[in-house]
């Protein structure tokens, strides 16, 4: 594969990725479908990360030509002239790829015949209907085989003990060339550069296979076919509809109904459970205001509440030419300027009078509006008519 084609990935309903949502709440999988996919900057990110890290692996552990290294070496190019790449993902890069490589060097001596697979489709539909994914990297060596993925982000450390996705690309590789090689073990590794992390988990196949039998099976089935319970949880946090799931609603609804011992005041020990609740309720109530606020962008007004203009600052358009006429109108350095910065309005006001600060400046001062700000009913600023209108193209910006 490319390194161009990795945001052109296409995805399984039932995907690797997404197994711990499907797995704990099989019929979210068919909720979801009906949600368009929506990439975010991390994503993006994340895609060039791996776009620079398949070209170096390339060069470094596979086999190359001539025509191969020109290639490789033009894709760089590219990556390089990307907006999302810098020196920290440069780094981060390349300490993922000198792992791979000791892994790599591991199975080489472990085997002299060891073979390295890169960006590979790995097809587990004997267990999960039309299920698929892509391995990062696939290393087979002397019964041994191992799966690596790449996770760019730094917000969650995730661990590859217990972690579906890897167990799934790790049926998908075993599917495929077990018949070429007899692999008794899987390993699964998870490398987070910019979290200095890498974790390693390890399954016999046999107890691989027992899983995706017993456990993965039935659930991928339900999730297919839109059948089974809705069950809120921890894999809510990466869910399409976790602002508006109703099985959210009722779970936190629940939390919410705290019995408290004393009617006063909280023991310590209250305490120290409500803090847990509060955590996952904060979670919610930002993915329902996110939620509402995005409906009402759309024109889908949430009943009791309206899209205002939210609260601004005002900006000076052009800061040399503020230092220039309050230069010419000779004023003391230090009412205008902080070392070496021009002071904020509010503080220029204040030093020179709000009068004469309009009469010199008032042409240089732009108040641009708020963005839209989702409020009851109640309040008192005017509602927006039409965001599009009012705002134009750039609240989506």
């Amino acid at each position: 594969m490319s390194a161009v084609q990795h945001s052109e990935r296409a995805h399984a309903l039932l995907s690797a990725s997404g197994a711990s949502r499907w797995l704990s709440c099989p019929p979210s999988a068919r909720l979801e479908e009906s949600v368009p996919e929506s990439r975010s900057e991390y994503a993006e990110e994340g895609t060039v990360a791996h776009e620079l890290s398949e070209v170096y692996l390339r060069r470094r552990i596979l086999i190359c030509d001539s025509k191969e290294r020109q290639r490789l070496d033009r894709e760089l190019k590219k990556i390089k002239k990307n907006e999302f790449y810098n020196a920290e993902m440069e780094n981060a890069v390349q300490e993922y790829v000198e792992v791979v490589s000791e892994r790599f060097m591991e199975a080489k001596a472990r085997s002299v015949d060891a073979i390295a697979l890169l960006e590979e489709r790995l097809d587990f539909s004997e267990w999960v209907p039309e299920g698929y994914g892509t391995g990062d990297v696939v290393l087979i060596a002397d019964g041994v085989m191992e799966i690596i993925d790449l996770k760019y982000g730094k917000g969650v450390p995730v661990s590859a003990e217990g972690n579906s996705q890897m167990k799934l690309y790790g049926l998908g590789a075993w599917s495929a060339y077990n018949f070429l090689y007899n692999i008794t073990e899987v390993r699964m590794t998870i490398i987070q550069p910019r979290l200095d992390s890498v974790s390693t988990a390890s399954m016999l196949v046999e107890d691989l296979l027992e899983w995706a039998e017993t456990k993965v099976k039935p659930l991928a089935k339900q999730a297919f076919d839109g059948e089974g319970e809705f069950k809120a949880g921890e894999h809510c946090r990466w869910c399409k509809v976790k602002g508006n799931c109703r099985a959210r609603a009722d779970a936190n609804m629940e939390a919410l109904a705290y019995e408290f011992q004393d009617p006063a005041l909280l023991t310590s020990d209250e305490v120290g459970s409500i803090l847990f609740i509060t955590e996952q309720l904060k979670a919610w109530a930002k993915d329902v205001e996110e939620y509402a606020h995005n409906q009402a962008l759309k024109g889908n007004l949430i009943p009791q509440w309206k899209l205002v203009e939210g609260r601004s600052n005002r900006t000076i358009t052009d800061k040399e030419e503020a230092i220039k006429i309050f230069e010419a109108e000779q004023l003391e350095p230090k009412k205008f300027l902080k070392p070496q910065e021009l002071l904020g309005i509010s503080a220029l006001e204040k030093n020179i009078g709000k009068k004469e600060f309009n009469k010199m400046l008032g042409k240089l001062i732009l108040k641009p509006p708020g963005k839209p700000v989702l409020v009851p009913e109640t309040d008192t600023r005017l509602e927006l008519n039409s965001v599009e209108g009012d705002f134009g193209d750039e609240i989506f910006d």
